[in-house]
């Protein structure tokens, strides 16, 4: 007989192999489980630390899930100062900087080249082999302490294989995909977007509830360490680093001679745009830490590095006006008007401010000269004034007490940046919501937008999302509309019908409830199969949830005791909008012939036939929106990601597909075309 394993044992054997594989995905990026193996171990942990909490180790993987949130950061003092690195911008900058170091070393010195990732520099500190403390680079001298937030990011060792003394220094950063997944989660909420990825990371560390933190996807790289009796040169160091677990940037380069520095630089300018997070520019470092020790610094940064800053995309322009846009929740977001100007290949006439406190920040006035930039896929902003050129006929913005559209109120709630208007039947956010809910992710209503939404609320036809499936009792006055006509007043209303048997999942994120993405309006959907149980459950039945916590928790049970969400839903469920879990597909797919016809309850006979695939999709497909497809492959028992990795089980392939084709080829990763996919499906 199998002699019984003790608790205390168990979870020491749990901990240890869960960080393994953490460490065989997130820095060897080689799995050697599957999600849902990993998932098992994780809840067998989680059972095992609940039940047996005095056995639960530091670094146990749990803890990245977040804690109690925090009412204040503690301030810590730097043992070492995080000073600031000085700039060039030229080939000449760099030689003199070169000439310096010979001139005070006496001899050339072998440098070390980093991409300078374009994120937050955090300091970590080791104690006995267990992650202590992290704390923000702050001034320089110190910081806050920001422990529970960065123990959540999974790149980041919780342990380490010594027990002296460690300080490993680094940047926390967003990958590009993750940053534009993020904002397009807030847009769709209602919320205030992120101006880039560093704002994203930096916002995100500034978080006082590690728990919400743990739901936002950092990476950590490491760019430095000190410990006693380590290697003597800073590329050993890096070394050293990445072989006890940390991540370190794999574009990190040693060199003899300052002209091969200058050619790496300058090449790598060309490839910036390639990498899957933003760098700013290179640092350059001299390789010896003894002879970084003779260099020594300045009051304001070291004197053996110096970062070559890339140029940024920018232009100067007059700033004619600044305006308000009024959200689907509400939020005012100033937006600057500009003299129209070329920049990164296009004509610019507006540019984002974000919000009155930016405004304030960067002491912006109507009338300004203003620098504007414009950077991968972000949005143009305005970096700041000209204030030399000022000549007293500029006006400094105020923002308004009424809503500039419906004359509502205004309110600012406690901690927040965003000022909102509070009536729900605001034109503007009453046109928003509906976009938002005949949106592709949402009801996926065809022909409805943007220019059909204005026009059914301006003639008064929609007051609300609820209306929309009235609109067929006003036949006579559609028709009416211009542009219209019989044809494609029967064509929307079609559509519109069409769009009740959406997925549950759909039905949730078309509602607009704030903080609620599409990825969390699945989660709700998994864990109650009607609506009518998700208004009725209690408030820390919802905290409770992974992935939704106290914030969204709170979001949900408040948005389903509104007066004003509660008559709208009567709308909607007296229409017959389904309200209960299934997946069905009406109207489509589009049929080609009889003997490709997709039979629904063939399909839904056998629901695991994708069970534990992680599928990738990639171009367009013929017989099916995304959406659909998205449904029909986690319906039956799969789960769609975004991007390839070793873990993706196959690539489905459309029309047009993207550069996620030719990664699925490299990695070796099956692809199959939709004809295949439709034989799965009734293979299954």
């Amino acid at each position: 007989m199998k002699p019984k394993i003790s608790s205390n044992k168990r979870i020491k054997e749990l901990t240890d192999l869960i960080n393994k594989h953490n460490r065989k995905y997130y820095l060897d990026d080689n799995p050697e489980i599957s999600d849902y193996e990993y998932d098992l171990l994780v809840r067998e942990l989680l059972e095992l630390e609940k039940k047996y909490p005095q056995y639960k180790r530091p670094d146990s993987p749990t803890r990245r899930i977040g804690g109690e949130p925090l009412k204040e950061f503690k301030t810590i003092k730097h043992q070492f100062p995080m000073l600031s690195i000085d700039n060039t911008y030229s080939p000449e900058e760099i030689l003199d900087f070169d000439k310096r170091v010979i001139k005070l070393l006496a001899e050339k010195p072998e440098y070390v080249v980093e991409p300078k990732v374009d994120g937050i520099a955090v300091s970590l500190i080791y104690q006995d082999g267990l992650f202590f403390r992290g704390v923000s680079r702050g001034d320089g001298w110190q910081g806050d302490e920001i422990t529970a937030n960065l123990r959540t990011i999974k790149s980041l060792p919780l342990s380490v294989p010594f027990s002296f003394p460690l300080e490993a220094r680094g940047e926390i950063y967003f990958k590009k995909e993750d940053f534009r997944f993020l904002n397009s989660e807030r847009k769709r909420r209602g919320e205030v977007l992120f101006a880039n990825p560093r704002n994203a990371a930096a916002g995100s560390l500034k978080l006082l509830d590690s728990s919400l933190v743990a739901q936002r996807p950092l990476n950590f790289f490491a760019y430095t360490g000190y410990f006693k009796n380590g290697p003597k040169e800073h590329y050993r160091v890096l070394q050293f680093l990445k072989k006890i677990g940390f991540p370190v940037n794999s574009h990190i380069k040693l060199f003899s001679g300052i002209e091969e520095v200058i050619e790496y630089c300058q090449n790598f300018q060309k490839e910036r745009n390639k990498l899957p997070y933003d760098i700013d520019g290179m640092v350059i470092k001299v390789n010896s830490l003894l002879d970084q020790e003779k260099l020594g610094r300045t009051t304001k940064s070291p004197r053996w590095l110096i970062a070559y800053k890339f140029p940024a995309v920018q232009a100067t322009t007059r700033l004619k006006d600044i305006i308000l846009q009024v959200g689907r929740t509400g939020i005012l977001t100033p937006v600057a008007l500009l003299e129209p100007v070329e920049l990164a290949g296009s004509t610019v006439s507006r540019a984002t401010l974000h919000n009155k406190d930016e405004i304030q920040r960067l002491d912006v006035r109507i009338g300004d000269k203003v620098f504007i930039e414009k950077g991968g896929d972000i949005i143009p902003k305005v970096l700041k004034a000209v204030k030399e050129v000022r000549n007293g006929k500029e006006r400094i913005f105020k923002m308004p007490g009424e809503c500039p559209v419906c004359g509502g109120k205004l309110y600012q709630d406690a901690g927040e940046v965003a000022v909102r208007c509070e009536n729900v039947r605001c034109p503007a956010q009453v046109k928003e919501r509906i976009k938002h809910f005949a949106s592709r992710d949402a009801m996926d209503i065809e022909g409805l937008g943007e220019a059909m939404v204005n026009l059914l609320v301006e003639k008064k036809l929609l007051a609300d999302y609820g209306d929309l499936y009235s609109l067929k009792l006003k036949l006579a006055e559609l028709i009416s509309l211009e542009r219209m006509g019989e044809k494609s007043s029967r064509n929307l209303l079609d559509a519109i019908e069409k769009s009740k048997g959406k997925p549950l999942s759909n039905f949730i994120f078309a509602l607009g409830i704030r903080h609620i993405g599409i990825h969390s309006a699945e989660i709700l959907a998994e864990k109650f199969p009607s609506l009518s149980e998700i208004r009725t459950v209690d408030l820390e039945s919802l905290s409770s949830i992974p992935e939704i916590g106290p914030v969204m928790a709170q979001s949900i049970f408040n948005f389903f005791r509104d007066k004003e969400i509660i008559f709208v839903l009567e709308k909607l469920r007296g229409a017959g909008v389904k309200t209960v879990e299934r997946p069905t597909f009406v109207g489509a797919p589009k049929q080609r012939n009889h003997s490709e016809a997709l039979d629904e309850e063939s399909i839904f006979s056998e629901k695991n036939i994708f069970s534990e695939k992680r599928i990738v999709l990639t171009g367009t497909l013929k017989d099916f929106t995304r959406n659909q497809v998205t449904g029909l492959i986690k319906h039956l028992g799969g789960r769609v990601t975004s991007s390839v990795s070793p873990k993706t089980s196959f690539v489905l392939a459309g029309e047009e597909p993207g550069s996620k084709l030719e990664k699925a080829k490299t990695l070796g990763i099956k692809i199959i075309n939709e004809k295949e996919f439709k034989s799965l499906i009734h293979a299954g």
